[in-house]
């Protein structure tokens, strides 16, 4: 397998972790209030910054455009799907925000088990399809330019970050023994 879609498929690894982590933290509701919120405002920054900002950037300006160069039926398909799950999971997540505000939290655990579920299946579409094609549709060449292409992303939005983004997910998980 290509290393640029290896890092991707490493990405979605950290973002299933981060889903566990999710689950178990729904069990803290009525037990520790405080550090339910404050483990979901954590996980809401980790899926708008490390999902969306670092993983989906990458997939929506880099890895997709590409893909619909060499075979343009794609566009109305499985690809327009997946830029379509983005954009639901950008409102999902802003809709589990402002019931966190609020302070309606069955409704935050509620909202980000359907967002889970959701994120899931997208993640397992593209493990199973997306990526297949892009190894077959790219050759090794422009996969090198996807990867560095990649590289050039986290480094811009900030490699640290996004490092730190996946430190607090493995510390949370310990913490809450998932």
């Amino acid at each position: 397998m290509h290393n640029a879609i290896r890092s991707l498929y490493d990405e979605h690894e950290m973002i299933v972790e981060a889903i566990e982590v999710a689950k178990e933290a729904g069990t803290l509701i009525g037990k520790d209030d405080e550090r339910y919120v404050r483990t979901m405002k954590d996980l809401i920054d980790f899926f708008r910054t490390y999902a969306d900002q670092y993983h989906h950037h990458k997939e929506e300006e880099v890895l997709f455009p590409l893909m619909l160069e060499s075979n343009e039926m794609l566009g109305d398909g499985v690809l327009k799907e997946m830029l379509e799950n983005h954009a639901d999971f950008r409102e999902m997540l802003d809709g589990i925000s402002k019931d966190l505000e609020a302070g309606r939290l069955p409704q935050v655990r509620d909202g980000l088990a359907r967002y889970s579920e959701a994120l899931l299946d997208h993640i397992a579409v593209e493990n199973d399809e997306v990526f297949h094609m892009a190894m077959t549709l790219l050759d090794d060449n422009t996969l090198d330019r996807v990867g560095f292409q990649f590289e050039d992303h986290d480094r811009e939005t900030g490699a640290e970050r996004k490092e730190e983004l996946a430190r607090m997910v493995r510390e949370l998980r310990k913490e809450l023994a998932v």
